[in-house]
């Protein structure tokens, strides 16, 4: 299946119906835009809590999600800092499939895009026209107009 350098996504597991990510094959592993990280442990598991922000350059329709810690990796941004984040599953949803990912969470503020999906994700499983976008589909109008502070 081919997917555009960009695409619209759901984390159906945390209650996003619609987000919109760049699908990126120089990273490695998926990273969120996410802020209030908090890692505690619960009943022996190292749990994170965090919020989202589903719309690019809004702060409306946050989202709190605890989940289950995999681990803290150190991450290389595409500046060349090296960061240790926490990393977590979810399920995506890009062009009609449900995915398991690993996804790393940091801040985005300054970024483009609330999601990278890197190659992890994407391996055996798509093929990226860096020339399309959108090839997995377009959300409704009135969320479109959401995502661009309109509605």
């Amino acid at each position: 299946m081919t997917v555009g350098w960009r695409e619209w996504i759901a984390l159906p597991d945390w209650g996003v119906g619609a987000l919109k990510a760049k699908i990126d094959t120089g990273a490695r592993t998926s990273a969120l835009h996410a802020y209030d990280i908090e890692v505690s442990e619960r009943d022996g598991v190292n749990v994170a809590t965090f919020a989202i922000h589903p719309w690019q350059d809004s702060s409306r329709d946050e989202v709190v999600v605890q989940a289950p810690l995999l681990e803290r990796r150190q991450v290389r941004s595409s500046s060349g800092t090296a960061k240790v984040r926490p990393v977590v599953m979810t399920t995506i949803e890009l062009a009609g499939l449900r995915l398991p990912i690993e996804v790393t969470l940091t801040r985005r503020d300054e970024m483009g895009f609330r999601m990278l999906i890197g190659r992890q994700a994407l391996r055996r499983r798509f093929v990226v026209d860096p020339a399309r976008s959108y090839l997995g589909g377009r959300p409704s109008r009135e969320i479109i107009d959401r995502n661009r502070g309109r509605a």
